[in-house]
């Protein structure tokens, strides 16, 4: 009978400190501590997830148990100590899961075991995983035992949510970041891996692994075994890629080619064969996005370090960036963002994507990215450039010289030259003058024989006359003609069915100020506001009627009754009785006091 399976990422779980993958930085720090006797007695491993701070903590706490320490700082595997906690027997472990036991009565059962010192070995390890997940109760039952434990016990507590720790554990911990795996270092280990395990795997396909998994170990060793078990053995790029839902890099290949060659048919149709294989437009788009990002930092090669694509394709990478303009891929990045941003709220969702194909298509054509002035800004590229034909005009001027006048004219005459020949749109404007001298006996008779000057002045004399007649044309403005106006506008109003406008208007008191200005006397707010919603047509009217286009007028309110003010007729309450009463006898009012009396 075969043996019972176990998943990759616990039959490789590393058991010493140079077997951990990617934390260098902090196995070394740890192995140090361990040879020069300097361990703190609490720790707190922090970072993302499956990256290895539950086995970084297992292996200190086996590591200083271990009866034949390396000089190196690691454990035997070998003495009883270490063979117990592998066999996981041993009685200096103790491991609590926060997220299940984060209640003050857990922690207090694990502060009471502290008390008791380990019957064998040097130090007891409480590993508290999760920690975050602790009430504040339970922090604060925690705080003193953490703080001062006894000299055999030592605390390693993980989490991958540091923040929501309290700054008063923190203080109390060694903290240690860890980081995320790099796509190399997971590579790496995938190999080794499938060394072990007599897998056939390309490394294209380890690598796409790598990328999927983001950085966490754990993820990758449950892909790769997922991926072994659906292809019974043999990982490929092709079915790496069909297993993980991953669009093969080659279609952004071809979408580019297709996008720079303003093939439109053949970017819509491999669009189609995209979406029938079942990706979704925001993938495509996402991973476009992140496609052209890669070709953008494989043109310099000082950053070409960040390219994190598979080895296969970095020489393809390179040689495409070098034919493809920056400014295009700034351009379609920035299309690509805009449609990924506006995806969620587009009802027809291939459609948003086409949309995007068809500007990628025609971007080439439509858009050149220049520089001006040190600065990057967008034109738009026409066919050619039309110099503007402008009117040269001359400039006469008069200048009085010995013996007579001179008559300068001077013709300017503007050209539009073109500075630069490749771009038929930019074009600079010279200005050209001549100057002509013509003597003239005076200067004033000839300008008067061209009558410039004479027709500017029948002009203005023509137009001071007509606003002389117009002034002199307008009525006076009697209470007679102003109430008869009044009243032909409110039958304006009546023929609109302006019913309550009417009466309003009716009510109104009309009184004349001067020619120019009219009161209107109004009873309220409210009878302003129907009066005013009519300003514009009443001004109009007014203005017509009396033939005068100064007229103004100003709606007044008063009112006809002070709310202040009681009626006569109206009954005295017994607050003003009281009042009326100690007027005459004030006597009435020093009983009261002395009494403490109250008014009903």
């Amino acid at each position: 009978m075969d043996d019972k399976f176990i998943v990759s990422a616990r039959k490789y779980r590393p058991q010493n400190f140079s077997t951990v993958v990617g934390q260098s930085h902090i196995t070394t720090t740890l192995k140090n501590s361990i040879k020069n006797n300097h361990l703190a007695h609490a720790f707190l491993f922090c970072g993302p997830r499956g990256v290895g701070k539950t086995t970084c903590a297992r292996i200190l706490a086996k590591t200083i148990n271990c009866e034949n320490q390396t000089k190196d700082g690691e454990a035997c595997n070998v003495c009883h100590s270490c063979v117990s906690f592998d066999a996981g027997t041993s009685l200096n472990i103790h491991e609590l899961d926060a997220a299940s036991n984060n209640s003050v009565d857990d922690i207090r059962s694990l502060v009471e075991q502290v008390r008791f010192a380990p019957q064998a070995g040097k130090y007891k390890v409480y590993i508290v995983d999760e920690v975050h997940m602790l009430s504040s109760s339970a922090f604060n039952a925690f705080l003193k035992t953490l703080e001062e434990p006894p000299p055999y016990a030592i605390f390693i507590l993980a989490t991958t949510e540091k923040h929501k720790i309290l700054p008063t554990i923190l203080s109390r911990c060694q903290i240690f970041d860890f980081k995320r795996i790099t796509n190399n270092d997971t590579v790496e280990h995938l190999e080794e891996i499938c060394g072990k395990e007599h897998i056939k795997a390309d490394k294209a396909a380890l690598h796409i692994i790598a990328q999927k998994s983001e950085g966490c170990m754990r993820d990758a060793l449950s892909i790769l075994d997922k991926i072994v078990s659906f292809t019974n053995g043999e990982l490929t790029y092709q079915n790496t890629l069909e297993h993980l839902n991953i669009l093969d890099e080659d279609y952004y290949f071809k979408m580019l080619d297709f996008a720079q060659q303003q093939d439109l048919s053949s970017g819509l149709l491999m669009f189609d064969e995209i979406n029938r294989k079942g990706f979704e437009g925001d993938l495509v788009l996402n991973g476009f996005a992140e496609f052209l990002r890669n070709l953008l930092v494989s043109k310099d090669a000082k950053v070409a370090m960040l390219l994190e694509v598979a080895e296969d394709f970095k020489q393809k990478y390179l040689q495409t960036a070098q034919k493809v303009d920056p400014a295009y891929i700034i351009s379609a990045l920035n299309i690509l963002n805009e449609a990924e941003v506006n995806y969620k709220q587009a009802r027809n969702k291939r459609l948003h994507v086409e949309l995007t194909i068809i500007k990628l298509s025609y971007l080439q054509q439509a858009v050149e990215l220049v520089n001006n002035e040190g600065g990057l800004s967008k034109k738009k590229v026409v066919e050619s450039g039309k110099a503007i034909a402008f009117r040269a005009l001359p400039i006469v001027k008069v200048k009085e010289i010995k013996g007579g006048a001179s008559l300068i004219i001077e013709t300017t005459e503007i050209k539009i030259q073109n500075t630069n020949p490749q771009i038929q749109t930019a074009a600079t404007a010279v200005i050209e003058t001549k100057t002509i001298v013509k003597p003239v006996q005076t200067a004033t008779a000839e300008i008067s024989n061209r009558g410039s000057l004479g027709s500017l002045t029948k002009i203005r004399e023509q137009l001071s006359k007509k606003n002389q007649s117009t002034d002199n044309t307008s009525k006076e403005i009697t209470h007679e003609n102003l109430q008869a106006a009044w009243d032909q506008f409110i039958n304006k109003l009546a023929a609109k069915n302006n019913h309550s406008a009417v009466t309003n208007f009716k009510l109104a008191t009309l009184k004349v100020i001067n020619n120019n200005s009219i009161e209107i006397i109004t009873n309220g707010e409210i009878h302003k506001a129907f009066i005013e919603s009519e300003r514009a047509e009443l001004s109009l009217h007014l203005q017509t009627t009396f033939n005068n286009r100064i007229l103004v007028y100003q709606v007044v309110v008063i009112e006809t009754q002070n709310d202040n003010e009681v009626p006569a007729d109206q009954p005295l309450s017994t607050k003003q009785q009281y009042l009326k009463i100690i007027e005459e006898y004030p006597l009435v009012k020093e009983l009261r006091d002395r009494l403490k009396l109250e008014l009903g």
